[in-house]
């Protein structure tokens, strides 16, 4: 079985799609929370209420950040999807912490990104634009065919 993990923007359904397009493949996925406000307030939630915004966000990112190490860790395969809408560092820096353990990175974006993105994709051993792209390269990673 192969271990997937997405990372990545959390605003449209790329994840869906791999998933969906993967369904027949021997694949495990794994993802960070996806509920935006779950992952803002989840450190308040669990240890407490903190008056000054620093500190709410920097209890949430620790223990997000416990999540996607593990997530990242464990996978065989990580995907790094960079959206239009925000500037999604966090994905940046899952890209560059898969890429320093040696993990199979694939990221994916639009043109619109490819110069920003230029020196991410360069640690990554695919670079998709879309998520039935990713689909196409777990298959043959897996069963070595190439779509029709």
């Amino acid at each position: 079985m192969l271990k997937v993990y997405l990372s990545g923007e959390i605003h449209t359904d790329w994840r869906e799609r791999i998933v969906e397009g993967s369904k027949e493949l021997d694949v495990a996925f794994n993802s960070p929370v996806t509920d935006h406000a779950a992952s803002d307030d989840c450190g308040v939630a669990i240890l407490g209420a903190e008056p000054d915004k620093f500190w709410h966000d920097h209890k949430g990112a620790k223990l997000n950040a416990i999540r996607t190490r593990k997530g990242i860790e464990d996978a065989d395969v990580v995907v790094v999807r960079f959206g239009e809408q925000y500037k999604q560092w966090n994905a940046a820096f899952d890209a560059g912490y898969a890429a320093a353990l040696g993990k199979a990175l694939i990221v994916l974006h639009g043109k619109s990104h490819q110069h920003a993105l230029k020196e991410v994709d360069a640690a990554a051993l695919a670079v998709a634009e879309e998520p039935e792209q990713v689909v196409q390269i777990l298959r043959y990673v897996l069963d070595g065919v190439l779509p029709e």
